[in-house]
């Protein structure tokens, strides 16, 4: 118990600050709440209980709680789950909801403490399950004794003490709690590791708890620095949600790795958890391969796609149709503007001379189509758009908004910045229309 005292004294916690308290009513979370509500005797403990409605006890264990933490001047705060999706329990659905409970009541009572009760047998169980099933560093590293959420800190104190130290202060200090008889059963995944694999571990080393708490904190202090380390990388090369490609691939491998996890989080936020290390794996080959354009398929029916020196969602892929007609000054939605000067300043493709007696007038810029073909100057038959921009190594993202000049009948003039159709002039030809292709200023 001295080193769970000594962490809780290192967390240098305020006498006004409210902390909150996950209970469910087993011996572990009832133990911690004996704990603090003595411990901390000067701050208002929260005991915040969820009825997962899924076992016939659960409606006795509130009401005993509940009991419990008004003769001894705890704060109860109860929410029951009326349903789940589909009408079928899932333990994945039940910790979002209940963590909502959480960080609700944070909310309410102005907190930035959440104490849970896993304890020193729950981080080896963790551990060695992530071995076995694949992971990442950090998830390698299992639980930690502090997670620094966006506005509070989720605290495990008893990642210190295994269930037979918990049962045993429990029942020498008369401490009511239930235990779930589920867990006993070897139908959850984690129930077997902990009837079995842990089992053997204690008999080789009882305290062999303290041995994957000092690996945990390890891997935690590597990961740490390499997050950090990497969160910078991710910064220069991690654009509107766009990887560059090239500027990553300046990086190790380890770098890389952690980068794309910094990404995927980003993207997935809350369904992080449907993402395997394979995933990772698989992204970093999309970066170190020589292929052009490549996609891969993502949980949640999300496509990664990557085009030349780009890497991104598809869905971040903005199709905004337009059809603007051309006047002196036209604003495009790329940021670029296409205005008529009144004297040719260069024979670059970002400059057309046209004549208006071979077109049917208005002129019209709009993104490209699919089917889409120009005739280019200098250049005997037709081509198609798409392939014009594939040759430039235009990237996909680009692609389908890029804008395409066309007169009424929809004849292609002019592909700005690219390429120039056969209706384009030389300077000592007949032409009475200039048009130029500029960024325009202070685009953004």
């Amino acid at each position: 118990m001295s080193e769970v005292y000594e962490f809780l004294n290192s967390l240098n916690i305020s006498c006004d600050m409210p902390l909150v308290v996950g209970v469910s009513y087993g011996p572990d979370s009832m133990f911690l709440l004996d704990l603090l509500s003595k411990y901390f005797n000067r701050n208002k403990v929260i005991c915040a209980h969820v009825h997962h409605n899924h076992r016939k006890e659960s409606d006795e264990e509130a009401s005993k709680l509940e009991t419990y933490c008004k003769k001894n001047n705890i704060t109860f705060e109860f929410m029951k789950i009326d349903s789940y999706n589909d009408n079928k329990f899932t333990e994945e659905e039940a910790r979002v909801k209940r963590y909502d409970f959480f960080e609700s009541l944070l909310k309410k009572y102005n907190s930035h403490f959440l104490f849970t009760a896993h304890h020193g047998d729950d981080l080896v169980e963790t551990v060695l399950m992530r071995l076995v099933r694949g992971s990442n560093v950090k998830g390698y590293s299992g639980i930690s004794l502090i997670d620094n959420r966006e506005n509070y800190k989720l605290v495990r104190p008893l990642l210190y003490l295994t269930k037979e130290d918990i049962l045993n202060y429990c029942d020498e200090n008369s401490i009511p709690y239930a235990v779930d008889i589920t867990n006993y059963s070897d139908e959850q995944t984690r129930n077997r590791y902990r009837n079995k694999v842990l089992k053997f571990l204690k008999e080789e080393n009882k305290n062999v708890h303290q041995k994957f708490l000092s690996f945990s904190n390890k891997l935690k202090e590597y990961d740490d620095f390499i997050s950090d380390y990497s969160i910078n990388i991710y910064k220069n090369v991690v654009k509107n949600n766009i990887i560059d490609v090239h500027l990553l691939n300046e990086e190790k491998d380890v770098i890389i790795k952690k980068v794309i996890e910094i990404f995927l989080h980003k993207n997935y936020k809350n369904d992080i958890k449907l993402l395997e290390d394979k995933h990772v794996v698989s992204i970093l080959n999309m970066i170190k391969s020589e292929k052009s354009n490549d996609k891969i398929s993502l949980p949640l029916k999300k496509n990664l796609i990557k085009s030349y020196n780009k890497i991104y969602f598809d869905n971040d892929i903005m199709y905004n149709d337009y059809c603007i007609i051309l006047d002196e000054y036209s604003k495009l939605p790329n940021g670029y503007v296409i205005k008529m000067i009144n004297e040719r300043e260069n024979n670059s493709n970002y400059i057309t001379l046209l004549d208006s007696n071979e077109l049917k007038m208005p002129l019209y810029v709009r993104n490209r189509l699919d089917g889409d073909k120009m005739e280019v100057l200098n250049m005997k038959g037709s081509k198609k758009i798409k392939d014009i921009l594939i040759d430039e190594k235009i990237d996909m993202k680009t692609r389908r908004n890029y804008p395409v000049v066309v007169d009424f009948d929809g004849n292609i003039v002019w592909l700005p910045g690219i390429k120039k159709s056969k209706y384009d002039k030389s300077k000592q030809g007949k032409y009475d229309i200039i048009l130029k292709y500029v960024k325009e200023k202070n685009y953004e």
